[in-house]
């Protein structure tokens, strides 16, 4: 038969994490939890980076769109898993789910290529740190985080303009607790090959250009860190650089599990686990990440609080 672009499927329903009361009550408030603390931590930082003059830097800039796409990503999926916990019929629009596959691919881009352009900047920081400042001016900080929302963006589309292009006649159950690419191709009711050679290429591509970004980055700062003779001037340049690299490892390690992984290998159940990892917890560890590792993070808060603690008192 022959559906052509013709959409019968005007809603799908996720399976979710699980049935079970008790652990529904256990994940809802571990879930809450963590967003929560995601938001705080992720806006409190921007608020940070807004309110001290110290931190107007090219580093804490992309620090500052970092965290705005960590509270945009994890607000994309949170507040509906949330909701959907307890509900029988976890049920999401057509559209819905397009517009929600929409957002989640272009945040999720838009990190990695983000993190690429963090690299960059340690990279001019620590091996050209006399032409740093002229280098990175604001024109060419700005085009380095206008450049990763654009690629995000047009990533997003053609993922989500190729799948909801095919047709959806029966099952409309997603075995996921939100619209991912995997699950929701294999409902169509057409041929997806094309679909998942195309979120192969894309996905390796992105991975690939944006680590390559960083790998060669780190491999210049690696040797540029190595020639410094003293044991403190070292440690001090690979400490500006920890945090960022924690925060990459963590981030393209669950995404190169669930993406980049052979099909022979791919369990929708294993990657319902790792894909809480990356939609909830990342977004969480990035602020914790920069605020526990980074003195400079710190010692700000420090003057923040003082300063209300002061005005307060007056």
């Amino acid at each position: 038969m022959d559906y052509g672009n013709q959409t019968l499927v005007t809603e799908f329903f996720f399976v979710g994490l699980t049935n079970h009361f008790h652990h529904q009550v256990v994940l809802f408030v571990i879930f809450l939890l963590v967003y929560l603390i995601s938001l705080l931590g992720n806006l409190g930082m921007i608020t940070l980076i807004c309110m001290d003059s110290r931190l107007h830097t090219p580093m804490y800039f992309f620090l500052s769109h970092l965290s705005f796409v960590d509270v945009c990503s994890s607000s994309v999926i949170g507040p509906k898993m949330l909701t959907d916990i307890f509900v029988q019929k976890k049920v999401i629009s057509f559209f819905g789910c397009a517009l929600q596959l929409w957002f989640f691919v272009h945040f999720v881009v838009t990190e990695c290529f983000l993190l690429a352009s963090m690299a960059y900047d340690r990279y001019m920081a620590i091996c050209k740190p006399l032409l740093y400042t002229f280098i990175m001016s604001q024109r060419v900080c700005v085009q380095l985080v206008v450049g990763p929302y654009t690629v995000g963006l047009l990533i997003a589309t053609t993922h989500t303009t190729s799948t909801f292009c095919l047709p959806y006649c029966g099952p409309n159950i997603i075995n996921h607790f939100f619209c991912d690419l995997l699950p929701i191709l294999s409902l169509a009711c057409a041929d997806t090959q094309v679909n998942q050679v195309l979120l192969s290429i894309l996905a390796g591509a992105v991975g690939v250009l944006s680590g390559v970004i960083i790998l060669v980055s780190y491999i210049y700062i690696v040797i540029a860190v190595l020639r410094i003779r003293s044991a403190d001037g070292r440690r001090k340049a690979f400490s500006t650089c920890t945090s960022h690299l924690t925060a990459v490892s963590i981030l393209y390690g669950t995404l190169f599990f669930i993406y980049v992984h052979p099909n022979s290998s791919f369990s929708l159940d294993i990657d319902k686990v790792v894909s809480v990892f990356y939609t909830a917890v990342v977004p969480m560890l990035n602020p914790v990440i920069y605020s526990l590792r980074n003195k400079e993070v710190q010692d700000s808060f420090r003057r923040v609080f003082e300063r209300k603690k002061f005005l307060m008192c007056r």
